[in-house]
């Protein structure tokens, strides 16, 4: 783990000065990603927000305290896994990643997901998903659903879930998110799993354009 943790460490300080992508320009900082470097879960999610961009730590606004609570539904915390986004630097006025954004910093969380070696790599809405499946299929059509691909170099069980956002908008999208929460224990094939929680409806179609998460 020392080795790991000194290999993302040095990664972490590479990628700091990152200058790919205009977003370098109006950034207060990178925000890497936060976890232990051998977590067996990630999370990718699409790029920083205000708070993440001041403090430097993805997901610790609205969404993440949402996040946080969906870990410990299922007896897990946020010292367990690993939370990065698609990008590393916030996007002004929160608007949607650019692809020629997410074409220069995708290789950064390839790298990522290289050294950390995660068995399930959770994707949090449409961007995420849609990089690391390869697929164009979106998030309302393809979550709670995992396969299994090849990344970083090793096979990982990608396992697409809505952005926690989604039930910030759409409080009817929470008990969706439960659902595919749920599953993530025997996906890492922790024992002594939860209880799953019966499966909900997808969201409508006319609930599904906002700010890319659906």
């Amino acid at each position: 783990m020392l080795a790991d943790t000194a290999l993302l460490e040095a990664f972490a300080a590479e990628v700091a000065g990152c200058t790919r992508c205009v977003l370098s320009e109006t950034r207060t900082q990178v925000v890497f990603g936060s976890g232990p470097p051998d977590a067996a879960l990630m999370f990718v999610g699409e790029a920083p927000g205000f708070h993440e961009d001041k403090r430097g730590v993805p997901f610790v606004g609205a969404a993440g305290k949402l996040l946080d609570k969906l870990l410990a539904e299922i007896g897990m915390t946020r010292d367990q896994v690993y939370v990065v986004n698609v990008l590393k630097c916030r996007p002004p006025g929160n608007r949607d990643p650019k692809v020629d954004e997410i074409e220069a910093c995708q290789s950064h969380l390839f790298h990522q997901i290289e050294l950390i070696q995660p068995t399930v790599v959770a994707t949090l809405g449409n961007f995420a998903t849609k990089l690391l499946s390869g697929s164009p299929e979106g998030i309302t059509k393809v979550h709670g659903q995992e396969q299994h691909v090849d990344l970083g170099g090793s096979s990982v069980l990608l396992y697409p879930i809505f952005h926690p956002a989604a039930a910030l908008y759409t409080p009817r999208m929470l008990d969706v998110l439960k659902a595919d929460f749920a599953r993530l224990p025997a996906l890492l094939g922790v024992t002594g799993s939860v209880t799953p929680l019966p499966d909900a409806a997808p969201a409508a179609a006319d609930e599904t354009t906002q700010l890319g998460l659906f």
